[in-house]
């Protein structure tokens, strides 16, 4: 009873920074969570980009569903639910393609992290009420798979990067212990990079920027955790067709120098937390004693490139 999951390759991978920091993402999930998962025999999510499927799994776990915006992992859950085991193919690939447009990244981390907290939410009373799986593979769907990485682990980043932390410094009372803020996180990161070594030198602007994108995971998670307005909104992610242009095809896509560019539109929220962290970078840089306005400065220019949209590619309107 297995259904396969296979590796997907990203033919724009070295279309601008932003899929790059993309490609190093996705090279941890594949690399190491599919691959742990598919070798400990422990469920992992269906990446609907590529998979073989046996008709009967599909069939036994009530077929795909429309009540969420991530249908290939609530697909996935539902057969686990019923002993469907899954295996990673690792060394078997297929062709896929990154969004190399700010834009677009926003709207699929929006459905990515939405999605499976919408998923948890509807689905958490069944995984617990299910006579078909032993109970420590309960607890590890729904702690380990839910509610630490699809949950959790962006408010952990967010408040405490891009909230906690600052406020520390117009809070001299509190001190957060340098292997909490320093060495400890930056372990994690270093392993979080073995999926694409060619790209470790990246890891600087890779920090930051996932610090960027954790606000809008944040965000996205509470608002399928209490399935709010947009918890089912489906936006296709838009894509530029730069597979065709990386093998030599460039006819159809225009170049703009992106810095000299207004955007259509302002980040705002971007913009905001930009404005928050100079503040507190600057009441450091006067006031404070653990030099945090070296970081605070950094994350400001990042929330600030990212609010002005001068990251990836820029397709004129």
């Amino acid at each position: 009873m297995i259904c396969s999951y296979l590796y997907t390759c990203a033919v724009n991978s070295d279309e601008c920074l932003l899929t790059r920091m993309q490609e190093m993402s996705l090279d941890y999930h594949f690399t190491v969570e599919q691959e742990v998962g598919s070798a400990t025999h422990a469920f992992f999510g269906f990446n609907g980009t590529a998979g073989i499927w046996r008709i009967a799994a599909i069939n036994e776990a009530g077929g795909w569903k429309d009540r969420t915006t991530v249908e290939d992992m609530d697909l996935a859950v539902r057969a686990s639910l019923r002993g469907w085991k899954f295996l990673y193919l690792g060394d078997l690939q297929v062709k896929s393609e990154l969004p190399s447009t700010f834009r677009a990244f926003r709207f699929q981390q929006h459905r990515w992290s939405c999605g499976p907290a919408n998923l948890f939410r509807k689905m958490v009373m069944e995984i617990v009420k299910n006579k078909k799986v032993r109970f420590w593979k309960k607890v590890y769907v729904i702690y380990s798979f839910f509610f630490v990485r699809k949950v959790i682990a962006h408010w952990v980043t967010f408040c405490f990067y891009c909230v906690v932390l600052p406020l520390t410094i117009l809070v001299p009372e509190v001190k957060v212990p340098i292997w909490g803020s320093v060495y400890i996180p930056s372990i994690i990161t270093i392993l979080n990079s073995v999926g694409t070594p060619r790209s470790i030198h990246l890891l600087f602007y890779w920090i930051l920027f996932e610090n960027v994108m954790s606000l809008h995971r944040t965000k996205a998670t509470l608002i399928g955790l209490f399935e709010a307005g947009r918890a089912n909104e489906w936006v296709v992610t838009a894509k530029l067709g730069s597979g065709q242009s990386a093998k030599g095809n460039t006819k159809g896509l225009k170049k703009f120098p992106r810095i000299f560019k207004l955007p259509d539109r302002l980040n705002t929220l971007e913009l905001g937390f930009a404005a928050f962290l100079f503040v507190c970078g600057c009441y450091d840089f006067v006031h404070g004693k653990n030099n945090y306005f070296i970081y605070l400065f950094l994350q400001t220019l990042s929330f600030f490139i990212s609010g002005l949209g001068w990251i990836g590619t820029y397709v004129p309107s």
